[in-house]
């Protein structure tokens, strides 16, 4: 039997906890094995427990959770960060993205899909609710700094026409599968595309290739390019 995914719930509000903890703790491929009241706390708690997946509140005392996400994904080794937010389009949700967080689900979210995302964030292949996260950039877009039409970057430079083309498509929420489908590949290639791309911009996963798309102004909000 394969090793339970080890799980850290960092939420101010004991009572939250409790109901994600009996939820995780029913999976035979889940274990919540730590617990945090706030930001701090999570990063203490973490230099002593190995841990696979952190879900992060994101407003709490002391400190909250993008500041929080950014310390633990700056570590090597890093659990993946998904953050769970009370207001879908929470600017502090985008915060927490560009500090490295693999996505956001809102804390109202059915158990069924929490449990998918969380599968999802810890094999690194998908972006969590991806149209969720579009939406998230469009509205939050406008506050990134002005770039040119045509990026200038360096590392986007260095893609191949297929590579930008498949990471339009990702910034855009697009599955592997769908973007299969869009430019008549097989889903492997695709997937293989996509971790090149993460390879060679040093992105951690899909959630931070998109939000390069969007500061570098490869994407323009509303999905334009």
């Amino acid at each position: 039997m394969p090793t339970p995914i080890r799980v850290m719930l960092v939420d101010d509000q004991a009572l939250l906890r409790t109901g994600f903890r009996m939820v995780l703790q029913a999976q035979p491929d889940m274990e919540v094995v730590a617990e945090a009241g706030d930001g701090a706390e999570a990063i203490e708690v973490l230099r002593a427990r190995a841990v696979d997946v952190v879900l992060m509140d994101v407003r709490m005392p002391r400190m909250d959770g993008v500041e929080a996400t950014r310390h633990i994904c700056e570590a090597e080794g890093a659990p993946r960060v998904l953050i769970l937010t009370t207001f879908d389009l929470d600017e502090y949700a985008f915060s927490a993205l560009k500090a490295g967080a693999s996505g956001f689900m809102l804390k109202d979210v059915p158990p069924g899909e929490l449990l998918a995302a969380i599968r999802a964030v810890h094999s690194g292949d998908a972006v969590v609710a991806p149209s969720t996260t579009r939406r998230l950039l469009d509205r939050f877009a406008p506050l990134l700094p002005s770039t040119a039409a045509e990026p200038a970057n360096a590392e986007l430079r260095s893609l191949t026409d297929r590579e930008r083309e498949v990471l339009l498509l990702v910034a855009q929420g697009l599955s592997n599968g769908e973007i299969a489908a869009e430019l008549v590949l097989s889903e492997a290639t695709v997937k293989t595309h996509v971790g090149r791309i993460l390879t060679k911009l040093d992105l951690r996963d899909r959630v931070q290739a998109v939000v390069l798309a969007y500061e570098t102004g490869l994407v323009k909000a509303g999905g334009g390019r």
